[in-house]
């Protein structure tokens, strides 16, 4: 599988942690940075990220940062973009099984190494299975609610 990886300066640890996890299971992986702990714009990193994916609709995108909280929410502002938040196999499972999910999010402040490995394994072994969810999660939201 190949993955897009992007953080910012809260997540760089996680980052770099994931990053070896995932070349030592053979998956292929672009990291876009950051490659310090210099503060940085999490957005400006989640947009990159996003249109990697956009490019590239074969692979996943993983985005780091304190609390996964921001980039899951800038990632989502990207139509074709199903970024999901996940703090355990369980979420991880279910986001991409019924949400068909192409970008994991998780925090290095909240998710600790071991845990991100079983929310990787779960991602990677998961598949869209409910196609019947596709009616219920929309492409883009419409700009005002009737």
């Amino acid at each position: 599988m190949k993955f897009y990886i992007a953080t910012d300066h809260a997540g760089i640890e996680l980052k770099d942690y994931t990053v070896e996890l995932l070349k030592e299971k053979g998956h292929e992986v672009i990291d876009l940075g950051p490659f310090n702990k210099d503060r940085v714009d999490y957005p400006d990193y989640a947009h990159k990220l996003c249109l990697s994916i956009l490019e590239d609709s074969d692979a996943q995108g993983i985005l780091i940062c304190g609390s996964g909280i921001g980039m899951s929410m800038a990632a989502n502002r990207h139509e074709g973009i199903r970024a999901a938040l996940c703090h355990d196999a369980y979420t991880a499972t279910v986001a991409r099984g019924h949400n068909d999910a192409n970008v994991l999010c998780f925090g290095e402040r909240i998710v600790g190494k071991g845990v991100a490995e079983s929310i990787l394994d779960a991602w990677i072994a998961g598949s869209f299975e409910d196609r019947k969810s596709t009616r219920r999660t929309p492409v883009t939201w419409p700009s005002r609610m009737p």
